[in-house]
């Protein structure tokens, strides 16, 4: 099973995605896709370790998600945007090659026979990018939320903390 979480910053897809992994788990896994490169981000890591208890496990993994899943558990992998960066970042901001690299991965983790539940965020909704690497990385983006909410068996679209149910 497959539940894909998308929305705007700051939205409370995180919060709604571990409220739903401890609905359905007791034993839920987290698995933290970010690089921390600076102080505020540093931060933000930390608020969102402080969230989760001791009930969790938390795995970190920055692009080969498929290779560090536990048998069977319900996992949140939290988020696409980052892992789609270190992605975007190793192909020195090649596009399609990052899509390429990303569905190969993802399409491993359609095997899964565990619940996963996916945040993800929706930068095309915001301001038009600057630079052609920005508008790059936002059609990056685009296309791989549409890859994985096709995939996925659930799709919830969260607005102001609240989930909206479109799929």
């Amino acid at each position: 099973m497959m539940t894909y979480i998308s929305g705007g910053e700051r939205s409370g897809k995180s919060g709604y995605a571990q409220k739903l992994a401890l609905e359905l788990s007791n034993q839920p896994v987290y698995l933290a896709t970010a690089k921390v490169y600076d102080g505020n981000f540093e931060e933000r890591v930390k608020r969102h370790q402080a969230e989760r208890d001791h009930r969790w496990t938390s795995i970190e993994e920055p692009m080969y998600l498929s290779q560090v899943l536990p048998s069977d558990k319900v996992v949140v992998i939290d988020c696409v945007t980052l892992w789609l960066a270190n992605f975007f970042s190793m192909t020195k901001s090649n596009r399609d090659e990052a899509l390429r690299l990303a569905k190969t991965e993802f399409d491993k983790l359609k095997e899964y026979k565990g619940q996963l539940i996916i945040i993800s965020n929706e930068i095309g909704m915001g301001l038009h990018g600057d630079t052609q690497i920005g508008r790059d990385f936002v059609e990056l983006q685009g296309w791989m939320n549409q890859y994985i909410a096709k995939s996925a068996d659930e799709a919830i679209f969260m607005v102001s903390g609240l989930p909206i149910k479109i799929k």
